[in-house]
C-alpha cells in the first residue's frame, strides 16, 4: 500500500498557524515525522488565500525538501498554482489532483508528459461528485482516454472514486467498492486513492469507521491512501489488512513494525 502523508495542509489549525507566523521547524517536524513513520510521498497543500497560495506552496515545498528525500505530493485545486510551483520539485512525486472540471487535465498533463510523474484523478466534473457508480466510472474512462493523448499510461493515475459521507449516503461504501472494482477490471495496472476522513463525516467514533472503510477498501482493490502515517491504530489496520490479504509475507511487516514500536506501543 502507497501511504501518502497528509499532514502537512493549511486547512488544518495547526499549519494554518505555522503558516501564518512562517514557522519552518514546525513544518519541517511534521515532514520528518511522515518520512521516518513510512510516508511514500508528503502531500503539501497550502489551504489559504488564492491569491497567496503559490508563495506559500513553494515555501511549503522547499521546507519539505530540504527536510527529506521523500518525494512530494504537490496538491492544490487551482492547475494554474501547480504549474507555477511544479519547476521548483527537486524529485519525481505526485500531481493532486486532476479531474474533470475546468481546464484541469488540459493544464496538467501537458505539464507531467514525458516525465514519471503520478497523478491523483477525481472522478467528478463540472456537475460535481456524482452519486452513482457509473458515472464514476464514465469519467474515469475520460480521464484515462484525455491522459493516453499526452502518453501517460494508466499505470500513472491513482483514481479517487470520491467517498461520500456515510451520514448521507448509507451505500457509500458499497459504491466506492463497486466503482474500485469496475475500474480495475477495465484498467488493471490503474491505482485507486482515497482520503479516510470522508467516510465518518458526522459520525460518532470516527476512528472505528475510518479503520473499517481502510479494511474494505483495501479487500477492494485501493492501491494507495492520503493519511496520517504517524497514526499508529491507522497504521496497524493497514497492516493487519495487508497481512490477512496475503500481502506479507510470513506477516513481516506487521511483526516488524510491533518489534519497532510502530504500532501496538503505549501512549
Amino acid at each position: 500500500m502507497i501511504i501518502i502523508g497528509e499532514k502537512i495542509n493549511g486547512t488544518i489549525p495547526s499549519v494554518k498557524k505555522a503558516i501564518e507566523e512562517r514557522d519552518e521547524e514546525l513544518i519541517r517536524t511534521l515532514a520528518l515525522k511522515q518520512s521516518e513513520a513510512g510516508a511514500d510521498y508528503i502531500d503539501v497543500c497550502a489551504g489559504t488565500d488564492p491569491k497567496i497560495e503559490c508563495d506559500v506552496l513553494k515555501w511549503l515545498m522547499d521546507i519539505v525538501q530540504d527536510a527529506v528525500d521523500t518525494p512530494l505530493s504537490i496538491d492544490s485545486p487551482n492547475p494554474r498554482t501547480i504549474e507555477s510551483v511544479f519547476p521548483y520539485a527537486k524529485r519525481t512525486g505526485i500531481i493532486n489532483s486532476v479531474s474533470e472540471e475546468g481546464d484541469k487535465c488540459e493544464v496538467i498533463f501537458p505539464l507531467i508528459k514525458g516525465t514519471q510523474w503520478q497523478v491523483i484523478a477525481l472522478t467528478c466534473d463540472n456537475n460535481g461528485i456524482p452519486s452513482d457508480v457509473q458515472t464514476r466510472v464514465n469519467i474515469t474512462k475520460q480521464l484515462v482516454d484525455k491522459a493516453e493523448k499526452y502518453d501517460i499510461a494508466p499505470d500513472r493515475m491513482h483514481i479517487d472514486p470520491l467517498v461520500i459521507a456515510l451520514s448521507t449516503d448509507n451505500n457509500s461504501l458499497v459504491k466506492f467498492m463497486e466503482t474500485t472494482t469496475t475500474i480495475k477490471e477495465l484498467y488493471p495496472d490503474i491505482k485507486v486513492t482515497s482520503g479516510l476522513s470522508n467516510i465518518s463525516f458526522g459520525m460518532p467514533l470516527r476512528r472505528v469507521v475510518n479503520q473499517n472503510f481502510l479494511t474494505l477498501a483495501m479487500f477492494a482493490g485501493m492501491d494507495s491512501v492520503i493519511m496520517d502515517p504517524c497514526n499508529q491504530e491507522m497504521v496497524a489496520t493497514l497492516l493487519a489488512a495487508e497481512a490477512l490479504l496475503g500481502r506479507d509475507r510470513f506477516c513481516r511487516k506487521y511483526s516488524n513494525a510491533f518489534r519497532k514500536g510502530k504500532i501496538g506501543a503505549k501512549k
